[in-house]
């Protein structure tokens, strides 16, 4: 076997595994940070922290054109946060609703980013690209999204990888 056809099928198998474990481990990158946060908002649940509280209502602003402002309804926000902190990265980890988690976790990002605007080059530009690329490329195999994917197919209309055929 030539040289090229080796390396081609190296590159090949490398691709294959790529495919099968980037979007898993994209959705932990993108989940655990959230999670992590989301966790530490309750006291227990459903009631928010006293700290948690005091970020809303005190610290946090909106920074638009050059100035500051008060978050609209902090206590509203604030449980609107926790929640979607625990539930959106949850669904990421089961790889349910996976480009819809990744979708609100993005708009969270976008949110954080108008908050805290110096953090762009620290954490929300590598949270937007995971949170991007798990809409791009879809939850991978290792997910419930999948399997009701396979599950929803007749027999026979998948293709030798497992993937539902154009119609």
């Amino acid at each position: 076997m030539p040289a090229t056809a080796i390396f081609q099928a190296a590159i090949q198998r490398l691709s294959c595994l790529g495919r099968a474990l980037a979007p898993p481990v994209m959705r932990i990158a993108l989940a655990l940070p959230f999670l992590r946060s989301g966790l530490t908002r309750w006291d227990p649940f459903p009631s928010l922290s006293a700290a948690t509280q005091y970020l809303f209502e005190e610290v946090f602003m909106l920074h638009l054109f050059g100035r500051t402002y008060p978050l609209p309804a902090p206590g509203l926000l604030a449980w609107a946060t926790a929640a979607a902190e625990l539930l959106l990265p949850t669904l990421l980890l089961l790889g349910l609703g996976t480009r819809l988690a990744a979708l609100g976790l993005l708009a969270m990002t976008a949110t954080i980013q108008l908050v805290v605007p110096d953090g762009w080059v620290n954490f929300h530009l590598y949270w937007a690209a995971l949170a991007l690329g798990v809409i791009a490329l879809g939850p991978g195999m290792l997910s419930i999204d999948h399997w009701i994917a396979r599950a929803s197919v007749p027999r026979g209309r998948l293709s030798p990888k497992g993937q539902p055929t154009p119609r």
